[in-house]
């Protein structure tokens, strides 16, 4: 079977699933596991790779209006890699190739590939991404064992912070330049790790909000998780978040407990690293009763504590 996947998490699933060798074509942003950045790419952005926080959220809210994606696919790469397969996405018509951009595509194709849409908004849905992806491609049973390891992973962080006293209260921020809160399955992961997510709600969208909004919830821990941003890229938009008014007397900042994760790799990928990103999460919230999590950097601290 020949694959082509539209989407990041999709590649993540693709490859989880073990069909990685069947894998021929990606989105130009697909980056894991390292062999996928090799591959073809099908997708194009407008999105100009030099452009500030404050920049892309004009343009995104510009092509909202336009209902306009910012991606789009390339044709004759994906008429030359003739797919069985197509893996794509129905939750966002900005931050991936519009849905219908892909069916008209795949219409157009020898072959009339199978679309397989995916849209999650929890956890649980993207568990279900997994067997949907592994059924299409003819390995449910192989999806089911995936899912199930996974399943495992989870359920040992909530026995963990089963035993928390006090549940941290949360802001999980996916944006800094607006302010956006997190949502989707990421304050799920918030719940799961022991903690409180004082602005998000689970299952709904991330939303831009008043940077007052923050300082009335004044959170003991801040986790900044922008979309499609690492660690790196996070860090040059800390002088924007420190500006803000009331920033330094927050709980948060006060206590040292303000930290810059993997937004792009973990948090906003609704693939398998989902669960990573509940560990890193569990860790962050309480170290004593969760263990750190394993691979390389996925987290720094904006501050130094200032408690006793």
């Amino acid at each position: 079977m020949r694959i082509v996947s539209l989407l990041p998490s999709a590649t993540e699933i693709v490859c989880e699933l073990g069909l990685g060798d069947q894998l021929v074509g990606v989105t130009h942003e697909c980056d894991f596991p390292t062999f996928a950045g090799k591959l073809p790419k099908v997708t194009k952005t407008l999105i100009p790779h030099d452009a500030s926080s404050a920049e892309i959220d004009t343009l995104v809210r510009e092509q909202l209006k336009t209902r306009n994606a910012l991606y789009t696919l390339d044709m004759p790469t994906l008429q030359q890699l003739r797919p069985d397969l197509i893996v794509t996405q129905a939750l966002c018509d900005v931050c991936a190739v519009a849905e219908a951009e892909v069916s008209a595509a795949a219409c157009s194709l020898p072959g009339r590939p199978q679309v397989v849409n995916l849209e999650p908004t929890c956890l649980e849905d993207v568990f279900e991404c997994h067997r949907r992806v592994g059924q299409a491609a003819g390995v449910l049973d192989q999806a089911i064992r995936v899912v199930s390891h996974l399943r495992d992973r989870v359920d040992r962080v909530v026995q963990r912070s089963e035993e928390i006293q006090e549940h941290p209260r949360v802001v999980l921020l996916e944006w800094i330049d607006p302010p956006f809160s997190s949502g989707h399955w990421s304050p799920e992961l918030v719940r799961l790790a022991g903690g409180t997510e004082l602005i998000g709600s689970e299952g709904q969208h991330s939303k831009t909000i008043t940077w007052q909004e923050i300082v009335d919830a004044d959170p003991e821990v801040m986790v900044i998780a922008c979309c499609g941003f690492d660690i790196r890229r996070t860090q040059q938009d800390l002088p924007i978040l420190a500006a803000y008014s009331g920033y330094n007397e927050l709980n948060c900042v006060r206590s040292g407990r303000v930290y810059v994760v993997d937004g792009n790799a973990y948090f906003n990928r609704p693939g398998p690293r989902l669960v990573d990103s509940l560990e890193i999460l569990a860790h962050l919230l309480d170290p004593e009763t969760h263990p750190p999590p394993d691979g390389s950097l996925t987290y720094i601290p904006v501050h130094r504590s200032n408690a006793p």
